[in-house]
C-alpha cells in the first residue's frame, strides 16, 4: 500500500526501550517505505549488542538507512546526520515511498524539523581541553559554570549530560557567544516537507522493566566481549561520543576496576533510565501527532492515511 500522492515525512518518535523499532517494521509492511534510522549511537560499526541495534537478519529483512555507517573513532556531527537523512528522504519520495524516520535522538530530530545554529566547528584542541576539564571536575561542576554563563541552556540541558554541556561549554569559548543565543537563529538546513508525528510512550515502570530485563539480556548475549574488543582498538577511549553511550562507559569502567559487576550493572540501568527520562520529557513538549501508550498498528495506519492527521 502507499500513501498517494501527498508527501510527507513520518517521524516514529518514543524513548528508548518503547518499541520504536519494532513499530516502525509492522508499519512498513503496510505502508511502503524507506526505514531511516534516528540513533545517534546506531550510526557506528561494531555496537550492536549495547545499542540494542536490529540484528542482522531483521536488517537484511527491512533495512535502515543511517545504521552503521560510521567507525566509533569517527566523528559524527548533526550536520552530517541532516546532509544524510536528507537524501534518504528525498530518495524515498523519488521511489514513491513513505519515508519513516524512527528513533531516539532529540536533537537529530529536532534539527530536521527547525534546522540548525551556525556553531562554530568543536576543534582537536578544544574538545580535549573540555574533556580534560571533565575529566577534573566533573560534569556537576562544570554544569554549574555553564549555568553562570548561559542560564538558559543549563536549565534545558541536564548536569548528568556531559557531552551536551562540555559542547555548550566550548561553543562559548569558540565564538564568545553563548549557545542558547545562537540556537535562537535557527533556519540552517531546515526540512522541507510536511511532517507526521507518532510518540509512543508507553508507562514510566514499563519502560524501567524493560530497560532492566534489556540490559540483562544484552549481557547474557556477549555485551562484556563487544566492549572488550572496542577496548583493543587503541583508537578509542572514553572522551569520545561513541563511547558515552549508555553501557558503554559503565563496562569500560567496569573493566578498568572502578566497578565490580554488581556496580557496573546497576550503573548501566540506572544511566539508561535517565536518558529515558530526558528523551520523555522532551517528548511531552511535542503537542501535535499521534500518542500512543503502547504499539497499535491499526491506529498507526489510519493516522497516516487521514488527510487531516
Amino acid at each position: 500500500m502507499t500513501i498517494g500522492s501527498k508527501k510527507f515525512v513520518l517521524f516514529l518518535m518514543g524513548p528508548t526501550a518503547s518499541g520504536k523499532t519494532e513499530l516502525a517494521i509492522e508499519i512498513s509492511k503496510t505502508i511502503d517505505s524507506k526505514l531511516i534510522s534516528v540513533d545517534s549511537a546506531l550510526i557506528y560499526k561494531g555496537m550492536d549488542i549495547g545499542t540494542a541495534k536490529p540484528d542482522k537478519k531483521t536488517l537484511k529483512e527491512f533495512p535502515h538507512e543511517l545504521i552503521d555507517i560510521c567507525e566509533p573513532e569517527d566523528s559524527f556531527s548533526v550536520n552530517d546526520f541532516i546532509d544524510l537523512a536528507t537524501s534518504q528522504i528525498e530518495l524515498a519520495f523519488k521511489e514513491g515511498k513513505l519515508p519513516i524516520l524512527v528513533g531516539g535522538t532529540s536533537f537529530y530530530f529536532n534539527a530536521l524539523e527547525h534546522g540548525i545554529s551556525n556553531l562554530p566547528a568543536s576543534t582537536d584542541k578544544s574538545r580535549k581541553h573540555f574533556n580534560e576539564l571533565l575529566k577534573k571536575q566533573g560534569s556537576e561542576k562544570l554544569h554549574k559554570r555553564l549555568k553562570e554563563i548561559d542560564p538558559k541552556s543549563a536549565e534545558r540541558i541536564h548536569p548528568n549530560d556531559s557531552q551536551r554541556i562540555t559542547r555548550a561549554l566550548e561553543v562559548h569559548d569558540l565564538s564568545g557567544e553563548i549557545l542558547s543565543s545562537l540556537q535562537g537563529q535557527k533556519n540552517h538546513k531546515k526540512l522541507n516537507a510536511q511532517i507526521k508525528k507518532i510518540i509512543l510512550m508507553p508507562k514510566r515502570s514499563e519502560l524501567h522493566e524493560r530497560i532492566e530485563e534489556r540490559f540483562i539480556d544484552m549481557l547474557k548475549n556477549g555485551f562484556l566481549d563487544e566492549v572488550e574488543t572496542l577496548r583493543n582498538n587503541k583508537k578509542l577511549n572514553l572522551d569520545l561520543a561513541s563511547m558515552r553511550c549508555v553501557g558503554y562507559r559503565q563496562v569500560w569502567n567496569y573493566f578498568d576496576g572502578k566497578y565490580n559487576k554488581k556496580e557496573m550493572i546497576e550503573k548501566a540501568i540506572v544511566a539508561t533510565r535517565q536518558l529515558c527520562k530526558r528523551q520523555s520529557t522532551w517528548l511531552k513538549n511535542e503537542k501535535e501527532g499521534l500518542l500512543l501508550s503502547h504499539s497499535d498498528i491499526k491506529r498507526a495506519v489510519n493516522f497516516l492515511q487521514s488527510h487531516d492527521a
